[in-house]
């Protein structure tokens, strides 16, 4: 018997050895997850600055990292920004529809900025006002007599209402490895047509490099001009666009960002490009900090709080149904990095977000992709300890898709059990997109890297909060916490 004993005992600790091995792996490998896609598990590899994703444009003074974004509220203006390394140049862009020769000239700005041991090349802000809507349109820059001109087109959004479909790409955490290439390949190859791409933070990653090099900045906007020039991002800034580094005298936040990528803060009545609102075609779409200028700690009447406060009531749901959140730090991610780093900025605004039925959330941040069923956590209980995400048909769908393919590599270290909140969670380096059909539905889908262009790795039909609040949840048994 006693030998028995013995036996039993060694055998149920060897049991529980094994367990929680497997379980340590398991979790590693992401634990039940609604994905039976397990990724080789590589670091990713910068892409050399010889690669010719990186090239400079032939010609003297040619421009280069050239981008667009919106320059309105309404999408009747673009933002248009290239850099000239050899001298300033001009300022002013050309442009042109395609069906009418006639071509216009805009002025913009020049600014250039110093960070370390780094001179800025010269930077230019163009804003092309009075287009038409749903109008292609052709426009060069570098223009100067003598000097390279070169030459891109874009197309203006539809005019602003209920109804209108309107297709937007969506990446976040991009950087400039091979991975990052292959992400921004397969969304210009998708056949899902993005017309405008969200982007949800951490741009080049300049600052993963000594001294925060930012000759990194000129080589990531060379990178995606190839897409930038022709589409607008509409940016969001991340912790990686910060650049705040006091040891070697940098100690002004979002410096480089800012010089660099403009957003029409002004037309929606905010005091810093950091939070602004954009209406395009029949969304509503507002970008929010994570990190604020001149605090890190989310707070009740901080400027970005009293602008959101008085932003909610002008969205007019009868104009643009689809109301649509950017920011970097995810509020529900059930990933062990990054965890619960944006519960203060949740506190805060999650019942705004519930209250004005935001429909969908898209973040960054977390190198991972998670989609989350519509939940809110605005009733914590202390008393009795009930402090969980419950199933709310009034509140948004979270997405995280920090993703990009950046030189951090992927977060798959996901926490267990899987909460109920979260309908799919993968640690795979991907794309979405989101295409508005109507009032009431719109089709998202995420493209993981490691599929063909056409395949949808998690997709699922949002029904609109404010026309058709319908049941939209997606795990199997639709299921009620």
């Amino acid at each position: 018997m006693m030998q028995f004993a013995l036996k039993m005992g060694l055998l149920v600790c060897f049991s529980i050895m094994v367990l929680t091995l497997y379980h340590e792996a398991f979790i590693y490998n992401g634990g039940i997850t609604s994905s039976s896609f397990v990724i080789k598990q590589s670091k990713p590899i910068d892409m050399p600055l010889s690669s010719d994703v990186f090239s400079h444009p032939p010609g003297y003074n040619a421009p280069q990292q050239v981008h667009i974004t919106q320059g309105d509220h309404v999408g009747r203006a673009v933002i248009v920004s290239w850099v000239t390394q050899d001298e300033p140049g001009s300022s002013s862009v050309v442009y042109w529809t395609d069906t009418n020769p006639q071509k216009h000239k805009a002025t913009g700005k020049l600014t250039t900025y110093k960070y370390y041991n780094y001179t800025s090349g010269f930077i230019h802000h163009c804003i092309i006002k009075n287009l038409k809507f749903n109008t292609k349109y052709h426009y060069e820059v570098g223009i100067e007599m003598g000097h390279t001109t070169r030459r891109f087109w874009f197309m203006t959004p539809p005019a602003v209402g209920p109804d209108v479909p309107y297709t937007f790409g969506i990446m976040g955490d991009l950087g400039q490895t091979y991975d990052s290439n292959v992400t921004l390949t397969r969304y210009e190859m998708n056949p899902v047509k993005g017309q405008a791409v969200l982007f949800v933070g951490d741009l080049s990653y300049a600052d993963h490099y000594t001294f925060h090099d930012n000759s990194r900045w000129d080589s990531w906007g060379r990178f995606v001009e190839r897409c930038t020039a022709y589409q607008p991002w509409i940016w969001t800034a991340g912790n990686h666009e910060l650049d705040y580094k006091p040891s070697i005298g940098e100690t002004k936040p979002f410096k480089p960002f800012i010089h660099r990528y403009q957003v029409p803060f002004w037309a929606s009545g905010s005091t810093e490009p950091l939070w602004y609102s954009i209406k395009r075609a029949s969304a509503y779409v507002i970008v929010l900090s994570s990190w604020l200028i001149s605090s890190y700690i989310h707070s009740m009447y901080t400027p970005q709080y009293q602008w959101l406060h008085e932003e909610f009531p002008k969205v007019n749901r009868g104009e643009t149904p689809w109301l649509i959140v950017l920011m970097h730090s995810p509020w529900y991610s059930s990933n062990h990095d990054h965890f619960m780093e944006g519960e203060s900025m949740r506190v805060i605004f999650e019942p705004w977000f519930v209250k004005y039925k935001v429909d969908l959330v898209f973040a960054g941040h977390v190198h991972a992709y998670e989609r989350s069923e519509r939940i809110s956590n605005v009733a914590h209980n202390i008393v009795n300890g009930e402090c969980s995400p419950v199933s709310d048909q009034f509140a948004p769908v979270y997405i995280t898709i920090g993703d990009g393919g950046n030189i951090e590599g992927l977060a798959n270290k996901m926490r267990e059990p899987q909460p109920k909140y979260s309908a799919y969670r993968e640690a795979s380096f991907g794309h979405a997109t989101l295409e508005i059909k109507n009032r009431t539905h719109a089709y998202y889908s995420w493209h993981r890297n490691a599929d063909g262009y056409a395949a949808r790795a998690d997709s699922v039909m949002f029904f609109n909060r404010y026309w058709y609040p319908k049941d939209d949840s997606t795990t199997k048994s639709k299921r009620r916490w």
